[in-house]
């Protein structure tokens, strides 16, 4: 669990930056991500922008925001908990009865002591998020209310880091970095992608070119395919939206809008080998970027392995989507390793064929025992029922999946068949 650990230190140093569509927090959680992917380049696409069929919102800052009780008390304290304030909220700056402020306050009366998530992206409002508890406790008077935010015209930052390989052909990995202070719905993402990509960058031989961006959900996933997807069209041939990578109750997969793409059945095997009871959901289960790289006219092989999906835990979108009972470095650990090795399997996943006819003389080249013992059997039955399925037609995820078993159960026997020049291979297309 050493890779978890790390990964939940990014996390917490992540953690109270108040990140949006656009603004500070966004560009310094980019930064923060930079320290450890030194060739990140951070790009902006300006305010006003039309991107398809919507425009580059403006960028909203916030100085502080607050709401005082008739009694005196400082509530709502945006600088204690940045899901106190709605997203995007307008400045506001004046005093109102309890009546009043009601309507421009936000609560989950289902979970009465969870504070909301709340975003007024595209209609110009103003609001708080408080908890269902507190709310009940407020006093009839007059309210102060300080909201010192404003929208500029500013830009939108994205994180985009290309990795090259010996082939032009991309697997594509996105995450979003646009909500504050929840830990399973947005920190897992970026810090487990941060580390997936720190693995990448130091392969002795990636097979493929990596195309890894870090983005605001949905806006920027449309503005980056705005500027890129005849290029990402011709190019990526599998790739995962990472999201939900954090807590450690569950597998999940949501397949891509295609769903028979090599992403979906690579996610399938990993997957089924992980955990046999991972939950598989539909494309009508969808609800971040895959939305946006799977869209008719885009059609990216784009699929998500999550551990607990958004939407199906409880704490999703409230203030107890945290850190400390939700996403733990066990669970980061999981999400981790479980696209790891996705990806791996993409860059191994090759046509063997082997190069002699007949069954190979394994015993000459020390792959056979001189002296036949049963307990060595299983392991030779497997090579050889392996040897047995490389007919150049096969991919190994096909090879692993007709012999039921884990695909990297074969990256050793392939190694040592490689070794002694017993397999020549090809990419599956």
């Amino acid at each position: 669990m050493i890779i978890g650990k790390e990964i939940y230190k990014l996390a917490k140093k992540l953690w109270p930056l108040n990140r949006s569509l656009t603004g500070y927090g966004l560009r310094e959680t980019l930064k923060e991500i930079s320290y450890f992917l030194p060739s990140l380049k951070i790009k902006s696409i300006p305010s006003g922008k039309k991107v398809f069929d919507w425009t580059v919102p403006k960028e909203w800052c916030v100085t502080e925001a607050y709401i005082i009780t008739p009694s005196g008390k400082k509530i709502c304290d945006f600088s204690k908990n940045n899901l106190h304030l709605v997203g995007y909220s307008l400045p506001f700056k004046g005093k109102l009865t309890l009546s009043e402020l009601k309507k421009n306050l936000y609560t989950l009366p289902s979970q009465p002591n969870a504070i909301p998530y709340v975003t007024s992206y595209y209609e110009a409002r103003w609001g708080f998020c408080i908890s269902k508890i507190e709310l009940d406790t407020l006093e009839e008077g007059e309210y102060e209310i300080v909201i010192d935010s404003k929208l500029i015209n500013g830009e939108l930052n994205y994180g985009e880091l290309i990795v090259p390989g010996k082939s032009k052909k991309e697997i594509f990995l996105s995450t979003y970095v646009c909500h504050p202070s929840m830990a399973n719905n947005e920190l897992s993402g970026p810090s487990v992608l941060t580390y997936l990509a720190k693995w990448i960058q130091n392969l002795n031989k990636r097979e493929f070119t990596y195309r890894i961006i870090f983005i605001p959900e949905t806006i920027g996933s449309i503005a980056y395919l705005s500027i890129n997807h005849k290029e990402m069209r011709k190019n990526i041939i599998a790739g995962f939206n990472v999201t939900c990578v954090g807590d450690d109750r569950a597998y999940s997969f949501i397949p891509s809008r295609n769903g028979k793409t090599i992403t979906d059945e690579i996610a399938k095997h990993v997957l089924k080998w992980i955990d046999p009871n991972f939950l598989k959901y539909t494309w009508f289960d969808r609800g971040s970027d895959e939305r946006q790289y799977c869209s008719p006219g885009i059609d990216l092989p784009i699929a998500s392995i999550c551990r607990t999906k958004y939407g199906e835990y409880p704490e999703y979108h409230t203030s107890l989507d945290n850190l400390k009972d939700v996403v733990t470095p066990k669970g980061l650990d999981g999400g981790y390793w479980a696209l790891r090795k996705a990806l791996e399997l993409l860059e191994k996943n090759k046509k063997y064929k082997v190069t002699v006819l007949g069954e190979p003389q394994m015993s000459k080249r020390g792959l056979y025992p001189s002296i036949s013992k049963k307990e060595n059997q299983s392991s030779i039955n497997l090579m050889m029922n392996f040897i047995s399925l490389c007919d150049g037609k096969s991919s190994l995820l096909e090879i692993a999946n007709e012999l039921n078993i884990p695909a990297w159960d074969l990256y050793e026997i392939v190694d040592k068949l490689k070794e002694e020049k017993l397999l020549t291979t090809k990419y599956k297309s």
